[in-house]
């Protein structure tokens, strides 16, 4: 007999469409869905990318020019960490003592990032951290973050990690990720409904291999939330005929992986909401991982490797005398988690 338990628990992918462009709005339907998981025994949920306050989904649509009309209302409406907005999210998960995965717009000073938050079931955040690279005209949004947001963090149900949509087409952050013995992996995705049919890279079928392959080359479970677009999302952004056709209703394909990459739980049809359910039990990670640990016993570290530079970068440093030393400076911005954790 094992003289080892593993944790066995119950995780929720969330598939739904935010309350676009409404962060207060948005929050009362997460909090709804932490309650709908709540009474389905869940432990941890996931959502979306960029879930509040919905994906800014005009940078794909048309020029900048035409798109800075949402630009005001999309900073207004992003996340502030240690906010009261941030807190009453941090409140449910403590009501209903689940761990919460939340893709969100975080809006640090004047800056806009792709963030992802996880909270304990005490409502204490473990853990936030940004998008290291936003993808194409994402960049015309958001600020980048940096090696110390490629983090697992170990917790009582397991190492988890996050990241968000086209960085699990990043192989060597995929791979710094690997080496941290992740376990519970959640992957946020915005919605599959972008350029249907014209872009094949943007669908569902490669993206969501795309969260398979990471489950069974990192051996660990992965819950890909994915959020859909509403009919009034559609109304909103699809201004003209040719919008219309970019940008279509639904999208919504929600996912989790075992570490052998099988899928788990009941799928949802791409146009309805609610939460893609499985019971994992990371016991079966050693099964996965005798076959191939590519950090591990798969690796020929003699033939190549990977520099990891896990160190925080900041824009600004104070000098806090004449001294030259590194000593004697200190980060002026620090990452808003730290005040978060208080």
């Amino acid at each position: 007999m094992s003289s080892k338990t593993h944790p066995r628990l119950r995780v929720a992918a969330v598939q739904a469409a935010p309350v676009f462009l409404d962060l207060d709005g948005t929050i009362d339907k997460t909090i709804d869905l932490i309650a709908q998981a709540a009474r389905d025994k869940v432990q941890l949920i996931a959502f979306p990318e960029t879930w509040a306050p919905g994906y800014p989904w005009w940078i794909w649509l048309d020029s900048p020019a035409w798109g800075m009309q949402y630009v005001q209302r999309y900073h207004d409406n992003s996340l502030v960490i240690g906010s009261p907005e941030f807190d009453r999210i941090r409140e449910a998960a403590r009501k209903h003592r689940m761990w919460v995965s939340l893709g969100f717009s975080e809006k640090a000073a004047g800056s806009l990032y792709i963030a992802q938050a996880l909270i304990d079931d005490q409502g204490n955040v473990v853990q936030t951290r940004r998008k290291l690279k936003p993808t194409h005209v994402e960049r015309t949004v958001f600020g980048e973050g940096d090696g110390s947001d490629l983090a697992v963090i170990e917790t009582p149900i397991g190492n988890i990690g996050s990241l968000s949509c086209w960085e699990h087409l990043q192989p060597l952050s995929k791979y710094a990720m690997y080496s941290q013995n992740e376990q519970i992996h959640c992957a946020a995705w915005p919605s599959f409904s972008l350029y249907r049919g014209g872009a094949y890279a943007l669908g569902a079928e490669v993206n969501n291999a795309a969260s398979q392959v990471y489950a069974a080359e990192g051996q660990c479970f992965v819950i890909a939330p994915c959020a859909t677009v509403s009919k009034a999302m559609h109304e909103m952004l699809c201004t003209d005929p040719g919008k219309q056709q970019m940008l279509l209703v639904g999208g919504g394909f929600a996912r989790i992986y075992g570490p052998d990459g099988a899928p788990l739980g009941t799928n949802l049809p791409e146009d309805q909401e609610g939460l893609v359910v499985a019971d994992i039990d990371l016991g079966m990670i050693s099964l996965a991982k005798a076959a191939g640990d590519p950090a591990g016993h798969y690796s020929r570290p003699d033939v190549t490797r990977l520099l990891f530079n896990k160190t925080r970068r900041e824009p600004v440093v104070m000098q806090r005398s004449m001294e030259l030393e590194p000593a004697g400076f200190e980060a002026v911005a620090p990452k808003a988690e730290a005040a978060a954790s208080a």
